[in-house]
């Protein structure tokens, strides 16, 4: 028996710092970057070595990470209820977990820099799938580095977060604890799927808060369980019990999946014909925990003006939400004047959509366009005012000049930072056509842009391991003369 589960990447397009706080919500789309985790038993027998199946042997494979792909594991059985089935006893006892992700989590710009080679989406697509991300495996001459320490770029996805939801949802379908449906997830039937995203979503939040060592607002595993959301965080001391270390794992277990996860999630995706477009910039990374740490700091030291930043912010998100939400209804209530007039928009620059207008649909389609563009213009704006009060960069200089141009581009309706903004990457909503133009665009200044893509599916159960799928989609490729 073999699952295969995979898990998608986020970015965060709104709610960056209040989705620290409830009830503050925050848009989060969930991307076509994806982690899967693949579980199969170990052994086709049962291990005489382990005394009265007391514990099992786990192998964690990691094939992108070069020369150390493996980590071996024991894993305590005791510490796990049995399913009222008895399936855990019955299964071959050890477990073999292997975990992939898509080249779309990592960052390959200094490659594609030192071979001198294009800084295009093409060049991207060249990469084999699932390709290494141990970049500094040799030293200065070539040979193996005795020193070996992989240098992981990452692209500020979420890759802890989708690979730890992936591996605890293999897991707990394995194990027959929940029984994902793949009709169900990331369909109109997502409430139905909720009994088992829900356990997945608590076990996973739980796993992912005590690996940090820290409890954050868990938007990204979220939308890794359940894909592009409006969300509003759970309380903090829901996992009260696993931050005191001499409790006993069972009675943490029980706590945790008893207690009053009160966050609150809702549907949300983008309208029809709008396209989500990512950038690497290449200017320096930078530390969200360290950027987080100085707004909380503002905040205590200037809390009247910190306060109504923050409502600000919150009225202009809420503007942004419910116009998106507004155009998602135009799109399914005048579906052939909305698609006709997103196109028209996307050969021109903002300024002269509404001279585009011929009737009343259509102008109240844009009008809901350029109400989208203006509130987040006014979110930009007041995190860029939020970013100098605390003495960070969440909207660098640099980037709100790459993010003014882009705006002003033909067929661009926002652009902006994701989550707690930096130097890491920029985004863009884009209509209809126009992403190979902000793309090349982007390429002329130095910008990488990325493949990925907005997927508003969460959780998918596979049909099978991807590497197999990926190597039969290049064999079918090729012609035989």
């Amino acid at each position: 028996m073999e699952v295969v589960v995979s898990a998608p990447g986020k970015v965060l397009i709104t709610g960056g710092y209040l989705i620290l706080e409830r009830p503050n919500a925050g848009l989060v789309l969930s991307t076509n970057a994806r982690f899967y985790a693949i579980v199969k038993p170990l052994y086709e027998e049962h291990n005489q070595k382990s005394w009265a199946w007391s514990w099992s042997d786990v192998k964690v494979s990691s094939p992108q990470l070069s020369r150390r792909q493996h980590t071996n594991y024991l894993l305590l059985n005791q510490c796990f209820s049995v399913p009222p089935q008895g399936r855990f006893m019955e299964l071959p006892i050890g477990l073999d977990i292997t975990i992939l992700g898509c080249n779309d989590f990592y960052s390959y710009r200094t490659q594609i820099e030192a071979h001198g080679i294009p800084l295009t989406r093409e060049t991207l697509a060249s990469f084999p799938p699932f390709s290494s991300i141990a970049f500094n495996v040799e030293d200065l001459h070539g040979a193996p580095s005795r020193n070996y320490k992989p240098e992981i770029a990452k692209t500020g996805l979420g890759s802890s977060a989708a690979m730890t939801t992936s591996v605890v949802a293999a897991l707990l379908h394995y194990l027959g604890v929940v029984n994902l449906q793949p009709t169900l997830i990331g369909t109109t039937e997502w409430e139905a799927a909720n009994k088992n995203l829900g356990l997945v979503h608590i076990v996973a939040q739980s796993a992912h808060c005590l690996a940090q060592g820290k409890v954050g607002s868990g938007f990204d595993i979220s939308a890794a369980v359940y894909g592009s959301q409006c969300y509003v965080r759970f309380s903090p001391s829901v996992l009260s019990s696993a931050q005191v270390g001499e409790n006993f794992l069972p009675d943490v277990v029980s706590d945790i999946l008893k207690g009053n996860w009160d966050h609150e999630i809702s549907r949300f995706s983008l309208p029809p014909l709008m396209n989500l477009l990512l950038g690497e910039p290449g200017t320096g990374g930078s530390s969200t925990p360290s950027m987080v740490g100085s707004v909380k700091q503002w905040q205590k030291a200037d809390p009247e003006n910190s306060l109504e930043t923050w409502r600000i912010l919150h009225s202009a998100n809420a503007k942004l939400e419910a116009q998106l939400k507004l155009l998602s209804k135009f799109a399914e209530g005048v579906r052939g004047t909305y698609e006709h007039i997103i196109n028209i928009c996307s050969r021109f620059t903002h300024e002269k959509w509404m001279e585009q207008v011929v009737n009343k649909d259509e102008e109240a389609i844009v009008k809901a366009l350029i109400k989208t563009r203006d509130a987040f213009i006014e979110i930009r704006s007041h995190m860029r005012h939020m970013g100098l009060a605390a003495g960070v960069p969440i909207e660098p200089e640099s980037q709100t000049r790459l993010l003014d141009t882009t705006m002003n581009l033909e067929g661009v309706l926002l652009a902006g930072v994701p989550g707690a903004g930096g130097f890491d990457a920029v985004f863009a909503i884009i209509l209809g056509q126009a992403t190979d133009a902000v793309a090349k665009t982007w390429s002329s200044f130095g910008v990488l842009p990325l493949l990925v893509e907005e997927d508003s599916r969460g959780l998918c159960l596979e049909s099978g391991d991807p590497r197999t799928r990926t190597l039969a989609s290049a064999m079918s490729s090729i012609k035989i003369n």
